[in-house]
């Protein structure tokens, strides 16, 4: 692929419904990636409830109603391991989708991301198109979201302690109990693995999903305890004080392993 059409949210605003036509029928792209989404960490998802279901919402909704009508041949949506229950058999499979209750902390993100996947595979039952779906662990990396508040894990404990050894500060204190397990990818392995998911060809998707299961987890089928990330990230850092886990902080879902074997 040459001919990239980037846009950023200033010149394309993509929870508007008439931007994102227009777009779509000026340019006529032939392949669509939607990785654009309203995303943060436990703070944000708990503080900005209806942002994060209306913005996810409208965005996936207009452009993959907008693919459709301008004939794309092939989409892939991006979404999010908090699509599956909180209280869910470790590893999680794809087939665990709409068996139980989400997590409370982040379920208006989950919902609209399970909206995405269940948009993706309704167009394609009616209207014959060919989108499809993956679902990323957590992501971290270069240009990541270093807001002090709004943030994933990773880039919030890298400021953290970067500020921290910087100040000479005695301590860092980190949300939660450390015990709560999470999975980490690097976006660039991210990137690679959507592109696969995007390239193979029809008849290899449908042979290895569902129409009504067809979203694909990528992570890499590890995990550690975000004790044990803090601890790492300290070494890394070069930060000499300790580390307190503040326990009246929420430390979200327990345990977010997928199942990489599909």
């Amino acid at each position: 692929f040459t001919n990239l059409l980037m846009r950023t949210h200033k010149e394309l605003d993509l929870t508007n419904q008439a931007q994102v036509q227009a777009f779509f029928e000026q340019e006529k792209p032939n392949y669509v990636i939607l990785a654009a989404a309203k995303v943060g960490g436990i703070h944000a998802n708990n503080t900005y409830p209806a942002d994060f279901i209306y913005q996810n919402m409208m965005i996936e909704a207009n452009v993959i109603n907008s693919a459709y009508e301008n004939k794309v041949k092939r989409l892939l949506f991006l979404g999010s391991t908090c699509i599956y229950p909180k209280a869910v058999e470790q590893p999680m499979r794809e087939d665990a989708l709409l068996t139980g209750v989400l997590e409370p902390t982040n379920e208006p993100y989950a919902l609209a991301k399970i909206a995405g996947i269940k948009l993706c595979e309704s167009y394609n039952r009616q209207h014959g198109t060919d989108f499809r779906s993956v679902m990323p662990t957590n992501l971290y990396g270069i240009n990541d979201n270093f807001h002090p508040e709004n943030s994933h894990v990773i880039p919030a404990l890298m400021r953290r302690f970067h500020e921290a050894k910087v100040n000479n500060d005695a301590e860092v204190i980190v949300w939660g109990t450390g015990n709560a397990m999470r999975e980490f990818l690097y976006v660039d392995d991210m990137a690679e693995a959507s592109l696969f998911v995007l390239e193979l060809d029809e008849k290899t998707y449908k042979a290895n999903t569902q129409p009504m299961l067809s979203h694909i987890n990528v992570g890499t089928g590890k995990d550690v305890t975000i004790r044990e990330m803090a601890e790492t990230m300290k070494e890394v850092v070069g930060f000499k004080g300790e580390i307190t886990f503040d326990i009246a902080k929420p430390d979200g879902a327990p345990r977010k392993l997928i199942d990489i074997f599909r």
